[in-house]
Parts: C-alpha cells; structure tokens; sequence
C-alpha cells in the first residue's frame, strides 16, 4: 500500500490511464493502473482531504461508543475517508473510540479461497473489537461490512469463538445507517450534481437500501439524478475485477454507460472497490466524472457549514 500510494502520488497512474483510454479491451494491469489511480482524491470538488488540523475537529460526541474498521485496503488507499468517518460520526453525537489490535476484516483472502486466513483475522478483530467496548462497529467499505456481518457464520466451528464472533457480527453497521439513525445534522449547500451507486456487498449482502438516500437527501443543495441499474453489480466484486478483468470490464461498462447517461457530475458509492472500479472504467472511457465515497459529501457539508470550527476533542 506505501508503495502503491507512492506511485500514486507521482500522477503516473492517472497519466497512464488518459494515455490508455479508449476502446481496447481491458486487461488486469491496465485496469490496475486505472483503479490506482482512481483511488487519488477527487481534485476540485472537495476543499480538504485530509484530517482537519488545530481546532478544525469535531468534539467528541456523548452518545452510542463507535469503533471504526479501518481496513486494509481502506487505510492503506483511502485514509482521507477513515479520517472524514471520524469526523462525521463525531458530529453526529457519536463517541468514537480506538481499536487497537484490530486489522483486515478477511473479506479479499475469502475471496480468494484462503478460508483460513480469512477466520484468524476474523478471530483477531472479535477480540479487539470486544476489548474495546464498542457499541457498534462502523463500516465505510461495504465489502468489509459484509465479511463482518458474516463472522458468526464464518467462525461458526470454533466452540470458544462462535457466540463472540456472532455478537460482534451483531454490532456492525454501515456508516450510512449510523448517519441515519441519527438524523444526520444538516450541514451547508452543497450545489453538486450526483448519483448514487449501491454496492452489492452492501444492498445484496446486508439488505442496507434506504439509508444511503436518507444521508443523500440530508445535504441542502445536492441534486440527486437515479442511476438506471444501480441494483446491478459494477464487476469490481471484491477481487474479480482485477482477476476476470474482461467479464468484470463488460460489467463495468454497462455502470459506466448508466452513469454518463445521468448526466451526473459526481459518483457516488460506499465501498473502496467499487469506487476503484467505476472510477477506472469512467476514466478509460475518457469521462471526467470523479467517485467520491458517501462520507466525503457529508463531510465536505459540514466542513462548509462551520460544523468543525471551535470544536475540540
């Protein structure tokens, strides 16, 4: 992940990727290029991307304890929405605490076949997360969601881990069912022209449709276009893009061709890969429409609103 955002940083990714749009058919280390590059903030939309310095941090809230998954993929590629996590739960009254010892939620070694990686690391995170106290475990990528959603199932053999992992299984949410339980506060306009993609591990896998909408329709000045098929996958798939990248490309496109047909100018979604995804396959079909994660937006209201400012942990 350090060197992927190393090279990152060097623009080359997205270099590459304008210099490889076109009508070829996609192949993985195109499509990799592609997805790196994607993963770059989204330049000229939001005005910060990172943790806010000084006082420009929500106070810590008084309400239900929250600890948040930072992932792998996530914090390695998406940091800048780990940090608007925080901020935005704060925000929204809710106490968010450490997790020490926790780390990959085992979703991408699922994937892979590697079943037995996927169960220590998923015994790992049961005991940080029980240690911590948590009243809810707070997802910011859906895929990461779902794997932890399905512990209790996972580790369902382990005699002295079942009830745990079922328990904590229990404790997962989705940010956006987090926002919505609570409201969300309002924040400022934000006069941007988007639509909202579903993540299947997030709609199909945990059944999460409504709060999504409820966090969109939250933002004053937001215009909201449907996205036609945005119940269908985006052929990212955990890792499927990237290791079946024709099917994943031809699936891919079908999303693209949706959401240029919106006429939208931000995407919007809740899961790293898919945001990889359809960012790389808009930026190969030469469409300058960025993908933002859900958060982002509610952050970047807020931060335009003065919800930050004078607030201290």
């Amino acid at each position: 992940m350090w060197a992927g955002r190393l090279f990152r940083a060097t623009g080359i990714p997205a270099l590459l990727t304008r210099i490889l749009s076109g009508s070829r058919a996609p192949s993985g280390p195109r499509l990799g290029v592609a997805m790196l590059a994607a993963s770059a903030p989204a330049r000229g939309v939001l005005t910060g991307t990172r943790r806010a310095a000084g006082n420009d941090v929500p106070a810590a809230g008084t309400g239900p304890t929250v600890g948040v998954l930072t992932g792998c993929v996530q914090a390695g590629l998406f940091s800048r929405v780990n940090d608007a996590t925080v901020r935005v739960l704060e925000a929204n009254g809710y106490r968010v605490v450490p997790v020490p010892g926790q780390g990959c939620c085992g979703a991408l070694h699922a994937h892979g076949g590697d079943i037995e990686a996927a169960r220590a690391m998923a015994r790992r995170n049961v005991t940080a997360f029980e240690a911590a106290g948590v009243d809810y475990v707070a997802m910011n990528a859906s895929g990461c969601g779902a794997a932890m959603s399905d512990y209790g199932s996972l580790l369902a053999h382990d005699e002295a881990a079942a009830q745990r992992a079922l328990d904590i299984a229990g404790r997962v949410r989705d940010i956006s069912q987090l926002l919505a339980a609570r409201g969300p506060v309002a924040g400022a306009d934000l006069p941007l022209s988007v639509t909202y993609d579903a993540p299947c591990h997030l709609l199909h896998a945990q059944g999460v449709a409504d709060p999504p909408a409820v966090v969109l329709n939250s933002i004053p000045g937001l215009e909201v276009h449907p996205l036609e098929g945005a119940a269908e996958c985006c052929g990212g798939a955990g890792i499927y893009g990237l290791t079946n990248p024709g099917l994943g490309g031809w699936i891919g496109g079908d999303k693209v061709a949706s959401v240029v047909e919106t006429g939208a100018s931000v995407l919007v979604t809740g899961n790293p890969g898919c945001m990889m995804q359809i960012g790389a396959g808009l930026a190969l079909a030469g469409r300058k429409v960025p993908v933002l994660h859900l958060v982002e937006l509610v952050d970047e209201s807020y931060r335009r609103g003065g919800l930050y400012e004078g607030r201290k942990r």
